[in-house]
């Protein structure tokens, strides 16, 4: 019976996996392999090692305080005017993001039907919007949810079998993760980073750790599922921009619509290529289109201290103005892949806002305790917050000048 429980509470580390593996991973990593082969594969090295140490530490919060970062936001800081300071940045920060993040899941999804259909994109965009309201207000997203993910670890697993097929040189793979800079690749390293790292689920994980854990000791179980869900989350990101390389940059071909991305998997699934990608890319889209307004909801719901939970009319507010932002955001007539990459973008931009008050919270020993930073993990989630701003404020004054 102890095994079967401990079993059952394995599991909050994969949410977040589930979570980053949707449409801004997907056309990320395949821009990234398509324009600069293997090169930016350090990029996500950096950014699977960077949400393993705060995903870490926003488990050791849970259980060392007993509050997920939400509840911490509001109950932690002891001055009025610091409190204020931090609830707005964060409350913008995560309403900006999960926004960015929804436009890119609607029109991510779309993009998937529109390659095994011939109807256009906005009508898909409005369908998918209504399905995603349709289940949160029906309060079944678990059960629809569970059938996606399938999905969409499908076409992860097809990523992992068609990278075993096109026998990459490991030499080169060995060169991409040592740091260079090509031209122009600025945007797709923020971008990498920024759907790996996604600055709610901090929130997400933090909740479902508190609820799936309670004692301090659990921590080793905490860091044995994020090792195992974050480390397979990156080697599908990884194995991505490989097949991508393979197919593109090895060849000499752009990569210039989202329909162009299904012909990494044509290795593994030929003249079915199109169906099955477009397939696990709709289901990629929508399924991270129901989780993004939801961890918004959660977010927000912890850190202004509403009560009611789900029921509460503050609490589908928020998911549906996040719906409907996206929704705006990706009606307009925008370069599908742009809107997705944007998303990513934007998460690396706000996600040092979450990141730097959970690092002040770690070290907060009179609320955690043992579970405090230590000086290693200090240094270790400082420098992480540090290059994650320098690369968000470079990309800023590339655009500007």
């Amino acid at each position: 019976m102890e095994k079967r429980n401990r079993r059952s509470a394995f599991g909050p580390g994969f949410l977040v996996t589930a979570a980053f593996i949707g449409p801004g991973t997907v056309t990320s990593c395949s821009l990234a392999g398509a324009r600069f082969g293997y090169a930016l594969i350090f990029a996500l090295l950096f950014a699977v090692i960077a949400t393993l140490i705060l995903q870490e530490m926003t488990g050791r919060l849970s259980l060392g305080s007993g509050y997920d970062l939400g509840e911490s936001l509001r109950e932690f800081p002891r001055k009025q005017g610091a409190k204020i300071l931090f609830v707005i940045l964060t409350l913008s920060s995560i309403t900006f993001g999960c926004a960015a993040y929804e436009a890119g899941n609607l029109v991510g999804g779309a993009l998937g039907l529109e390659m095994i259909s011939s109807l256009p994109k906005k009508i898909w965009v409005l369908l998918i919007s209504c399905v995603a309201v349709f289940v949160l207000s029906r309060k079944r997203s678990r059960i629809v949810e569970k059938f996606l993910i399938f999905l969409v670890f499908f076409m992860s697993l097809s990523f992992l079998v068609t990278l075993i097929l096109v026998k990459p040189d490991l030499g080169a793979i060995g060169k991409g993760m040592i740091p260079t800079f090509p031209d122009k690749s600025l945007y797709l390293v923020l971008a990498l980073v920024g759907t790996t790292v996604v600055p709610y689920n901090l929130f997400l994980h933090s909740s479902t750790v508190k609820e799936k854990w309670k004692k301090k000791e659990d921590l080793k179980d905490v860091r044995k599922d994020l090792a195992a869900s974050i480390g397979l989350g990156g080697l599908i990101s990884v194995s991505i921009v490989i097949t991508s390389a393979a197919a593109f940059y090895a060849k000499g071909m752009a990569l210039e619509s989202g329909a162009q991305m299904a012909q990494q998997l044509k290795p593994l699934f030929g003249s079915l290529t199109n169906y099955l990608f477009g397939l696990g890319f709709f289901a990629a889209g929508l399924s991270s289109a129901i989780t993004a307004p939801y961890a918004a909801a959660f977010a927000s719901s912890g850190i202004l201290g509403w009560k009611g939970g789900q029921n509460s009319t503050k609490f589908r507010v928020v998911w549906m103005g996040v719906i409907g932002t996206g929704l705006i955001v990706s009606l307009f007539d925008f370069n599908p892949l742009a809107i997705i990459v944007f998303a990513q973008v934007a998460n690396g931009l706000v996600l040092p806002v979450a990141s730097i008050f959970l690092l002040i919270v770690l070290n907060n020993r009179k609320k955690m305790g043992g579970m405090a930073n230590t000086p290693m993990q200090n240094i270790m989630g400082g420098s992480v917050i540090l290059l994650v701003s320098f690369l968000g404020i470079w990309n800023i004054l590339k655009l500007f000048f």
